[in-house]
């Protein structure tokens, strides 16, 4: 092979990569936020013996964010619950139904973009979706901030963690949730620069050293999205009171597979916090 050919390939090897970089760096909204997944309604609260209401929440920026309000029998508090990157509400009856066994009312919400509310999802719009819904609790349902639990599932678990550092409520569950989206993408695109072109950052982790209501952290070692070592890091960076739940199964079936023991797991930990 002579230089020149040596030279015409390592040039367009070059150029090769940094196409795929900019590929990547304008294609990253697609990589973290899956509304049109599942965009219909899977099946409603009533199909699960809810009763709910139907709940509209207006963003500070104008968006119109659609819930589920879910009332237990006997209220021993409340959840409110964000979801994971795909799918919307309608796919988390199971969670609300968890929790009304619990004694708790569930607070459904899908972010702008999902569903049934507006608008397209960012990450500070994720933001300002927590912040009206902890508003919509604390004020339209009058909730004082120890009343509520706020749970997140995946990606949610960011959002959550976000709400916990600014309103302290009685406490925050992880379930699955990573790190940040830099330390997940780098594991994933292990051959991409990934810290340096991210536009996202949902940093958990960093989060969590500020929270300081109690943290329960539910984890698989079989988690086949978000990897055991996340959880554990977690768990490690709040600062107490908490607790590990470890369970089995995948990132999207662990809940179907051990669901005695997240509800016995969960339920403990509520019943430490007192009533």
């Amino acid at each position: 092979m002579t230089l020149e050919l040596v030279i015409k390939v390592a040039v367009a090897l070059v150029l090769g990569y940094a196409l795929l970089v900019g590929v990547v760096y304008v294609a990253q909204d697609g990589l973290v936020y899956f509304p049109n997944i599942g965009r219909e309604h899977a099946a409603t609260p009533a199909a699960f013996g809810l009763a709910h209401e139907d709940v509209t929440i207006e963003t500070e920026d104008g968006e119109k964010l659609h819930a589920w309000w879910i009332p237990a029998a006997e209220r021993r508090g409340t959840v409110l619950l964000f979801h994971g990157n795909a799918g919307n509400i309608s796919h988390r009856l199971d969670y609300a139904r968890m929790f009304r066994g619990l004694g708790y009312d569930t607070l459904l919400v899908d972010y702008r973009g999902y569903g049934r509310s507006t608008g397209t999802p960012t990450e500070e719009g994720t933001y300002r979706d927590a912040l009206a819904s902890w508003r919509w609790l604390t004020g339209t349902k009058a909730l004082r901030a120890d009343q509520i639990v706020l749970f997140g599932e995946s990606l949610g678990g960011a959002v959550g963690c976000w709400l916990a550092e600014r309103y302290r409520p009685r406490a925050l569950v992880l379930a699955s949730t990573f790190t940040s989206v830099p330390d997940l993408g780098a594991e994933v695109y292990r051959f991409l620069p990934v810290r340096l072109m991210s536009r996202f950052k949902y940093d958990t982790h960093a989060c969590l050293s500020r929270v300081e209501a109690p943290v329960l952290v539910v984890h698989s070692p079989r988690d086949d999205i978000i990897p055991y070592a996340h959880g554990r890091r977690l768990y490690d960076a709040a600062r107490g009171p908490k607790a590990f739940l470890e369970i089995d199964g995948g990132h999207n079936d662990g809940f179907v597979f051990m669901r005695p023991e997240w509800v016995q797991g969960v339920g403990d930990f509520l019943e430490r916090l007192g009533d």
